[in-house]
């Protein structure tokens, strides 16, 4: 017969194999999984390395929790798509760049960089103090996605040109891969700007479809090659003064999250937009000095009557975007009080330094 002693260990024993067979399982169910698509070639220095360190990041600080994989551009959709598939629901999470989506939303730009705009230290206090992110949040609602600082290449060059650049006439009728509201300045200086994605940059220039280009700087450019068919690189980059990318995160995905998991989202986007900047520093004075002494890159300022022209054409432009609609009105008028309010003291602060080192 068998006793109640028996029976109960027999039940705690049962109950203790089942648990053991059964936590496996439990802890499989607790792993979400997300894909990440993006607009940038494998591992490419500066943003493709951003959209790997978001991902990692997130990975390790869940504990595993919430894993993602990442793919480049081409992989499961093109460079241009990734807006449009995180917001479809055919991946969680994208990494890009705002500007990209002028064409949808005629404000977007003002998130990645806006001629003669804000650096990289002022556009994050402008998103992250100054009510950017509000109203980076208020665009992208109605494509389904929520957007987060994902990185940033720091400030960008002018250009690669395949003939040197004496004068503002002879822009006219370059065929330029240009983006975002730089592109439309270079479109009224004469150039035609063109939207090459990052990977067919070199064969274009190399083929003769472009005449020069326009991408980050010198750390992320080298890898791509540039310098091999366009050898003459100016600056400054008064088309792109700041370079952020940008981490889009579904927002229905988003919304199953536990709120400890957006934590971790959030904290590992912040954190790369911080470490992209450091890191980007590093990579583009290394370069600079690759391409200039081992590459024979001829590097050059803009003529004087390049910038005053683009200056004058970048007023134009802006304030055209801001009069699109109503959002485009809001995101302009906060964007240019921002601006003209750190303006004093980054004459006097970051400028004035600047000029005080070289003497």
């Amino acid at each position: 017969m068998t006793t109640r002693r028996q029976f109960t260990l027999a039940a705690a024993t049962g109950l203790a194999a089942t648990a053991t067979l059964a936590a496996p399982t439990i802890a499989r169910a607790q792993t979400v999984k997300w894909r990440m698509v993006t607009s940038w070639p494998k591992r490419l220095p500066g943003p493709g390395m951003s959209a790997e360190r978001v991902a990692e990041r997130i990975r390790t600080l869940s504990n595993g929790r919430l894993d993602i994989s990442v793919s480049a551009a081409g992989e499961i959709v093109p460079a241009f798509g990734v807006l449009e598939a995180v917001g479809n629901g055919v991946a969680e999470i994208g990494h890009t760049a705002s500007f990209y989506w002028q064409g949808k939303m005629a404000a977007a730009p003002f998130f990645t960089t806006v001629p003669f705009g804000l650096t990289p230290a002022e556009h994050v206090a402008w998103i992250d103090a100054g009510g950017g992110q509000a109203l980076w949040d208020e665009l992208y609602k109605p494509f389904g996605v929520k957007p987060f600082m994902g990185g940033n290449t720091g400030v960008c060059m002018g250009g690669w040109f395949r003939r040197e650049i004496k004068s503002l006439a002879e822009l006219r009728g370059l065929k330029l891969r240009s983006l975002g509201l730089g592109g439309e300045v270079y479109r009224r200086l004469g150039a035609t700007p063109q939207t090459t994605s990052p990977a067919e940059i070199l064969t274009s220039i190399q083929s003769g479809v472009i005449d020069g280009a326009e991408f980050v700087g010198p750390g992320t450019d080298i890898a791509l090659g540039l310098y091999r068919a366009a050898p003459f690189y100016y600056y400054p980059g008064f088309n792109k003064p700041n370079g952020t990318g940008e981490a889009i995160v579904s927002l229905k995905a988003w919304e199953t999250l536990a709120p400890d998991l957006k934590a971790v989202v959030a904290h590992a986007c912040a954190t790369e937009a911080s470490y992209a900047l450091a890191e980007m520093e590093r990579l583009n004075a290394q370069a600079l000095g690759v391409l200039i002494k081992e590459h024979n890159v001829k590097l050059a300022p803009f003529p004087a009557d390049v910038i005053a022209a683009a200056r004058r054409q970048a007023d134009d432009v802006v304030a055209e975007l801001g009069a699109r609609d109503a959002i485009a009105g809001k995101i302009h008028d906060s964007y240019k009080a921002f601006r003209d309010s750190v303006a004093d003291w980054s004459r006097v602060s970051i400028e004035a330094v600047l000029r005080a080192r070289v003497g």
